[in-house]
């Protein structure tokens, strides 16, 4: 229903924005990790919301980025988890982060969440990673990090990264140590594999 709201920042308090849009004031919940990133008040901001009506009220929910966004909806569509829990998660993890998270099958650390146990977070495992692809979780980190994915991630690469986490290394790790290897372009999966496996150890 009110997909952004553009506006001043007029009040911060823990856990939620006041925006000043033409005197109205919209107060809008955000995560931790959110929190800590906005400007000051005074200045302006585009916060893409989420509109959550229930029984006893309505209320917005705000991020920078469109993706965080996404990936909060997609929280929400996991049987158990309402918006508060929904922010616990991204209070902790970036989109990015949950996304390998997800993909690796790595409950203990999402677990790590505010309010979200082991059996909540492998529900949430079981019902997410159908909708996620390693393909365009690694795309879309490379984007946030302002790199070209088709220009820095190649199928060879790509592939290496997929044999680390194939090997139990978490889909995270396994992309640091293909970035940081010493990769030319004359180089085969198996010779970034090694050079990735010696930046492991």
């Amino acid at each position: 229903m009110i997909a952004y709201i553009r506006g001043e920042i007029a009040d911060i308090t823990e856990g939620s924005v006041v925006l000043d849009v033409n005197g109205i004031g919209y107060r809008v919940f955000v995560s931790g990790r959110e929190q800590q990133v906005l400007p000051n008040i005074g200045r302006k901001v585009k916060l893409h919301t989420y509109f959550h009506v229930k029984e006893d009220g309505m209320q917005l929910y705000g991020f920078q980025s469109k993706d965080d966004l996404e990936m909060f909806s997609m929280l929400l569509g996991v049987s158990g988890i309402g918006p508060k829990a929904a922010l616990g998660i991204l209070s902790v993890f970036s989109a990015d982060d949950l996304r390998f998270a997800v993909l690796s099958e790595d409950a203990k650390t999402i677990a790590k969440a505010p309010g979200i146990g082991t059996k909540t977070a492998k529900k949430l495992i079981l019902e997410l990673k159908d909708k996620l692809s390693l393909e365009d979780a690694f795309e879309k980190k490379l984007q946030h990090e302002g790199e070209n994915p088709s220009k820095t991630m190649t199928d060879a690469r790509q592939e290496a990264v997929e044999a680390l986490t194939a090997l139990g290394y978490s889909a995270s790790d396994a992309l640091r140590a293909v970035k940081q290897a010493e990769v030319t372009e004359d180089m085969d999966t198996e010779a970034i594999l090694k050079a990735a496996l010696k930046k492991m150890i």
